[in-house]
């Protein structure tokens, strides 16, 4: 497959909001995944270390209370999408968080992805 079409169908399943399913189907064995500076798990090795810190953040999750994934913009091999949520969490509340993603895919599966994002409490 190429950049554009793993970006489109990774894309895809965020836009249902199969998030779990997502880095099932598109992320390597050894992806490594970069929050920011700073923020908890901010270097996560390995598809299970990733799955276990997205699930942990779910479940800090009350309810997501609106979510917008936009198309993909594609660069060579890599891909980028903004991502903009209204979310309450269980211990700090409601938070409107504005993100851009940027994933690098290799063989067919995403290498890498960097997150950064400003949050409004």
């Amino acid at each position: 497959m190429t950049t554009q079409e793993i970006a489109d169908k990774f894309v895809q399943h965020l836009q249902a909001g199969k998030f779990m399913d997502a880095i099932d189907d598109f992320y390597a064995d050894d992806i490594v995944s970069h929050e920011m500076p700073g923020i908890p798990n901010e270097r996560t090795e390995g598809k299970a270390a990733v799955r276990n810190k997205s699930a942990e953040w779910e479940a800090s999750v009350q309810s997501i209370n609106s979510a917008e994934v936009s198309d993909a913009q594609v660069a060579g091999n890599f891909f980028s999408i903004s991502l903009k949520m209204d979310v309450t969490f269980k211990e700090r509340g409601q938070m409107n968080i504005e993100e851009i993603a940027v994933y690098e895919v290799k063989n067919d599966k995403i290498v890498s992805d960097r997150f950064f994002y400003s949050m409004d409490m």
